[in-house]
């Protein structure tokens, strides 16, 4: 639990490299969606990957609050809910929901992450205001 907490302390501080320090090198990261709006949307491997995702996160969206409200936790994985609100940039449409994050754990290191998120929201931010 731990590691996702330090995971998610550099994201809210936009700290891409000690983002990228928590997870393995082969890591398998995606939202689940089968939506293509959002450009961060689809799997991704290797923490190049995994920067390119968080670019694109941070180029769309203006992250306003992002607080962890629940953890769960097994012996390889962590599970959270993450209280999320934002504003798109291009548009200035917000989103709030509650985001589900799942993380599996091998040496001390993430190496998959999956996500899921109203993705109908999302979708929305990227139409006209």
């Amino acid at each position: 639990m731990q590691t996702v907490k330090t995971l998610y302390a550099a994201f809210v501080q936009g700290d891409v490299p000690g983002l990228l320090a928590t997870l393995g090198d082969d890591i398998d990261w995606a939202s689940e969606t089968t939506s293509t709006v959002a450009p961060w949307y689809g799997i991704r491997h290797g923490k190049d990957a995994v920067a390119s995702y968080l670019q694109q996160l941070a180029e769309t969206l203006e992250v306003k609050d992002f607080t962890p409200v629940r953890y769960a936790v097994t012996d390889s994985d962590v599970l959270t809910v993450v209280h999320f609100h934002a504003t798109n940039r291009a548009t200035g449409r917000q989103v709030t929901m509650d985001l589900h994050h799942q993380f599996t754990f091998h040496d001390d290191h993430i190496v998959y992450f999956r996500g899921t998120e109203d993705t109908a929201q999302v979708e929305a931010t990227f139409q006209p205001a």
